[in-house]
C-alpha cells in the first residue's frame, strides 16, 4: 500500500519544533537501519565458520562439501541482487525491510530440519540471499533514502553497530552451539531475526521519507525519486541516474571495483586468518584474538570515514583506504607475534569499517535516490561473488607459492589497481548547479555556489546579508 502524504499534518508539528522533530525522525532511521544491519549476522562468514564442524560432524560430510554449500549460496546470492534492487526501488525500504526480514527469519527456522547436503546447499542461499544480500541491502539504503543531513555520520553510525554485531555474533554463537546443538540455535537466531527486525521496519521506521529545505518541510512517498532536497548547504545530490547512465562513468566502475577488492581481500583474510597468522608464528587464540582490534577499529573507521564523507573529497577516501588495504595485504605475510600482528588487525579492521560505510555514501551524491535500490543491488552482486571467490584464491595461491607470502604479494596489486583507477577517474557531468563531491571539497562547493549565486557563502536560498 503507497504510503501517504499528509502535509497539513507534519508541516504544524514540524513547524512548532522542527529541530527536535528531525532529530527523532533520524534516530528512528538510524534505530531500525542498525537492528536490520546487525541481524544480517546469522549470513555473514564471521558466524557461519563456527557452524562449519557441527554441519560436518552432524551431517557425515566433509569441510570442502560444506564449503561448496557455501559458496554456491553466495553465488546464488550475486546473481538474484540486481533484481532485489530494483524490487527496493519499487516498494521502499520500509516495506521491504519488513517482507525481508520475514522471509530471512523464517528460512533460520527451517534449516533445524537440514538432514543431507542437497538441504544444506538450499538453505545457504536462503540465508545469504535473504541476510547477507537483501537485509544488507535494505538497510544500507534506507539511511541514504530518509536521511539527506549528515548522511555519512548516519551511515557510520549504522555500520559501526553492524559491524559490532557481526564481529561478536562467532564468540556468542560457539558457546550455544555448545550448549544447545547447531539446529537449535540457528532457530534460535531466526526467532531472533523476527522479533526485532520485523517489528522496527514497521512501527519504527519512519512511514514517510521527511525533506527539508530552508523554507518548508514536507514528506513524500517512501523511494520516491524527487525526495532529493537537504538542509544542509555543504551536501548536495546530483539529478537521478538509471544503473545504465551510471555504468557509462568511471566513478560508477571505481566505486565496483573498490567494493569488489575490499570484498575479496578481507574475505579472503578472515577465512585464512588463523592459518596464516599461524605460519606467522601465532597460536590458534593469538589468533582468533586479532579479531578485537579489528572490532575495534572497524567501529572508530564507520564513525571517521561517516564524518569525513560530510567534510571531503569521495575520491580522497577512496584512495587513502585502497592504500591502506594494499600495505596490509602485502604486510600480512611479515608479521609477527606481538604489536605487528595488532597493528595488522588494526588496519584490516579499518579498510573493512570504511568501505563499507563509504561504498553507502557515494552513489547517492553522485547518481541521485532515485534508483539507488538497483545501483547498490549491482554493487553487492560484486561483493558477494567476490567474497564467494576470494577464500579460493588465495588457497590455490598458497598452494602455488608453498607459502602465505608469495600470493599476497600478488593479491596486493588488486587495491593498488583501484588506487591508480581513482586517481585517473573524471567525476560525471552534470549540471553547474549540482556538487561534484568525486573531485571537490564540499567546502570549496559551497564557496563555488555562493560566488554563481552571487551572494556570499554560508547563506541559502532566501537569506540576505545584514547591511
Amino acid at each position: 500500500m503507497p504510503i501517504a502524504v499528509d502535509r497539513s499534518k507534519s508541516a504544524g508539528k514540524e513547524g512548532a519544533e522542527p529541530g527536535k522533530s528531525a532529530k527523532r525522525y533520524r534516530r528512528r532511521v538510524i534505530a531500525s537501519a542498525s537492528v536490520a544491519l546487525a541481524m544480517t549476522a546469522p549470513a555473514q562468514t564471521a558466524a557461519i565458520s563456527v557452524f562449519v564442524d557441527p554441519l560436518s560432524t552432524s551431517l557425515h560430510v566433509s569441510r570442502s562439501a560444506v564449503a561448496t554449500a557455501y559458496s554456491l549460496g553466495s553465488l546464488v546470492g550475486a546473481l538474484l541482487m540486481p533484481l532485489l534492487g530494483r524490487l527496493l526501488d519499487r516498494f521502499g525500504p520500509r516495506r521491504a525491510m519488513a517482507t525481508v526480514g520475514f522471509c530471512f527469519g523464517a528460512v533460520l527456522l527451517a534449516t533445524g530440519a537440514v538432514t543431507e547436503v542437497a538441504g544444506l546447499t538450499a538453505t545457504f542461499v536462503g540465508i545469504r540471499v535473504g541476510g547477507q544480500a537483501a537485509l544488507s541491502l535494505v538497510a544500507t539504503t534506507a539511511v541514504a533514502v530518509y536521511v539527506h543531513q549528515h548522511k555519512g555520520f548516519a551511515t557510520g553510525v549504522v555500520s559501526a553497530v553492524g559491524s559490532s554485531a557481526i564481529s561478536l555474533a562467532p564468540l556468542v554463537l560457539e558457546r550455544l552451539i555448545g550448549e544447545f546443538g547447531w539446529r537449535t540455535v540457528w532457530q534460535l537466531e531466526g526467532c531472533a531475526v523476527l522479533a526485532l527486525t520485523v517489528p522496527a521496519a514497521l512501527f519504527v521506521m519512519p512511514r514517510r521519507v521527511r525533506t527539508d529545505d530552508a523554507a518548508a518541510s514536507s514528506t513524500t512517498q517512501a523511494g520516491s525519486a524527487h525526495c532529493v532536497a537537504s538542509d544542509s548547504p555543504s551536501r548536495e545530490t546530483s539529478a537521478d541516474r538509471t544503473l545504465r547512465q551510471a555504468s557509462r562513468t568511471a566513478v560508477f566502475w571505481v566505486v565496483i571495483g573498490g567494493s569488489g577488492v575490499c570484498s575479496l581481500v578481507t574475505t579472503t583474510l578472515t577465512f585464512h586468518q588463523v592459518s596464516l597468522l599461524g605460519e606467522r608464528g601465532l597460536g590458534g587464540s593469538e589468533a582468533a584474538a586479532n579479531f578485537v582490534p579489528q572490532l575495534l577499529a572497524g567501529l572508530l573507521a564507520s564513525f571517521l570515514v561517516g564524518w569525513l564523507a560530510d567534510h571531503v573529497s569521495d575520491r580522497a577516501l577512496v584512495i587513502a583506504i585502497m592504500a591502506v588495504l594494499a600495505l596490509t595485504t602485502i604486510g600480512a605475510g611479515w608479521v609477527r607475534p606481538g604489536w605487528t600482528a595488532v597493528g595488522y588487525g588494526l588496519a584490516l579492521g579499518a579498510c573493512t569499517g570504511g568501505v563499507r560505510t563509504l561504498k553507502a555514501v557515494v552513489f547517492t551524491d553522485h547518481f541521485g535516490p532515485g534508483h539507488l535500490g538497483a545501483l547498490r543491488g549491482a554493487v553487492h552482486s560484486v561483493v558477494i561473488g567476490a567474497s564467494a571467490l576470494g577464500p579460493l584464491v588465495l588457497a590455490l595461491g598458497s598452494e602455488w607459492f608453498g607459502s602465505y607470502r608469495g600470493a599476497l604479494a600478488v593479491l596486493c596489486a588488486l587495491p593498488a589497481l583501484v588506487v591508480a583507477a581513482a586517481c585517473g577517474a573524471k567525476p560525471p557531468r552534470r549540471p553547474r548547479r549540482h556538487r561534484v563531491p568525486w573531485a571537490t571539497s564540499p567546502a570549496a562547493q559551497v564557496r563555488g555556489s555562493a560566488r554563481r549565486r552571487g551572494r556570499p557563502a554560508g547563506l541559502r536560498s532566501g537569506e540576505t546579508e545584514n547591511p
